[in-house]
């Protein structure tokens, strides 16, 4: 029958998800530096070893059998050699059962801070070598513990921190709730391997919408960029290698449900996909949707595109806090200018009146506003002249959202909103 000793040993296995070859290890080297610390020095050659029957473990004081000695710690002569085992002979090693009798009691409560450090040493080169090949990888995680704003979740039998910077804002966590998260990198620091996880990485949106959507993970349809704030809104840049798959409506999912699927993932966070385009300033109107731009100045030296809007796009291209123009500057890589149309001169009125058919932008499959019931042609009209055509646009916007459309009354607004939902 296991003593209360090992069978501990093997709690402690299942509970810290370690091997017991790695437990047994610690524990005996915590034993080894206990007993020379009580009983002998530093020198001695020490040997521990664990029995089912026992109540604890025995201690050895391994000794070579020399002629002459040379060293009392490690060398014993024949004939004491000989007291121990008779059949003991020159270049013989010999265990020498140097066990004390209240040796249990004592032991363990000077081996207890030893095995605790081993153990949590084991703990990090176990979580080490568990995730070392794993990074850039989406993580499924339990939230083990919350104490305020310090979150510890459970990795698989690994416990690690969630730093509040790397939480998203507004969200709230709770002891047993799954979340997903990005494991960054894994890196070695002086107090051991150190997990950098994530749920405001822009990369977690990256891997969310792999693993909701076939045409992204099969390679089909690429992810150009990502530019988020966290918990509010975010914008995902992509492409088609295929021209009979269209990027945005593979994204979007029938009734917005792929989307919409990463979004209750991420707390609500708003997703906007935009198509992306080998021309800058057909990217950066773009990424500047819902606002229609009119015109686009670029100085290529500087990565800086000067954006022109009709008084009534502004608001709408700077967005909240500045919200829509800074998400579209760290998507396209470049620094964008929001600027009044009225400064435009009549020559770069006539390039963009000529330029306007080359750089439309191409017909998306994703179903328009006009498709939803009961949504009338004066509300599509009023909603066309902020570049809100398509359905996936709407979603996640409330009826305050479309009450700062110009022209949008609060009976149309609810109207929208209505609709959006049935649509679902």
């Amino acid at each position: 029958m296991q003593s209360q000793f090992l069978r501990a040993i093997n709690e402690l296995c299942e509970e810290k998800n370690l091997s017991k070859e790695i437990v047994f290890e610690t524990v005996k080297a915590a034993l080894r530096a206990a007993y020379r610390k009580d009983y002998g020095n530093r020198d001695q050659n020490i040997e521990v070893e664990f029995n089912d029957g026992e109540t604890f473990a025995t201690i050895f004081l391994i000794k070579e059998v020399v002629k002459t000695i040379e060293n009392e710690d490690q060398q014993i002569s024949l004939k004491e050699a000989q007291k121990n085992k008779k059949t003991a002979k020159i270049g013989d090693t010999i265990k020498i059962d140097v066990t004390p009798i209240s040796y249990g009691r004592i032991a363990a409560q000077s081996a207890k801070q030893v095995i605790l450090q081993k153990l949590q040493e084991a703990e990090r080169d176990t979580m080490y070598e568990m995730f070392k090949d794993r990074e850039n990888e989406l993580i499924n995680s339990l939230v083990h513990r919350v104490d305020e704003r310090n979150v510890y979740v459970d990795l698989g039998g690994i416990t690690t921190f969630l730093p509040t910077e790397h939480q998203i804002p507004g969200e709230r966590y709770y002891g047993g709730q799954r979340i997903k998260l990005y494991l960054d990198k894994v890196i070695k620091t002086t107090k051991g391997p150190q997990l950098l996880i994530s749920r405001t990485h822009p990369n977690l949106v990256k891997k969310l919408m792999e693993l909701d959507i076939p045409e992204i993970k099969e390679g089909i349809v690429t992810i150009k960029g990502v530019a988020r704030d966290p918990g509010i809104r975010c914008k995902v840049a992509v492409s088609s290698s295929d021209p009979k798959v269209d990027a945005i409506g593979a994204c979007v999912g029938q009734k917005g449900v792929r989307v919409q699927a990463v979004m209750d993932e991420l707390n609500g966070e708003r997703i906007d996909i935009i198509p992306y385009s080998e021309e800058s300033a057909k990217y950066i109107s773009s990424a500047l949707a819902p606002a229609k731009v009119t015109h686009i100045k670029l100085d290529d030296h500087n990565r800086r595109a000067g954006v022109y809007v009709a008084q009534d796009q502004r608001p709408l291209a700077i967005g909240r806090q500045g919200q829509n123009v800074r998400l579209a500057s760290n998507l396209t890589g470049w620094e964008i200018d929001i600027l009044d149309v009225i400064d435009l001169s009549q020559e770069d009125i006539k390039s963009t009146t000529e330029g306007e058919k080359a750089t439309a932008p191409q017909k998306s499959s994703v179903a328009k506003v006009s498709d939803l019931p009961k949504i009338t042609p004066e509300i599509i009209a009023k909603l066309e002249k902020v570049n809100l055509m398509e359905i996936a646009q709407l979603k996640g916007l409330s009826e305050k959202d479309f009450l700062s459309i110009e022209g949008i009354t609060g009976e149309e607004a609810k109207i929208i909103v209505k609709a959006i939902k049935g649509n679902k």
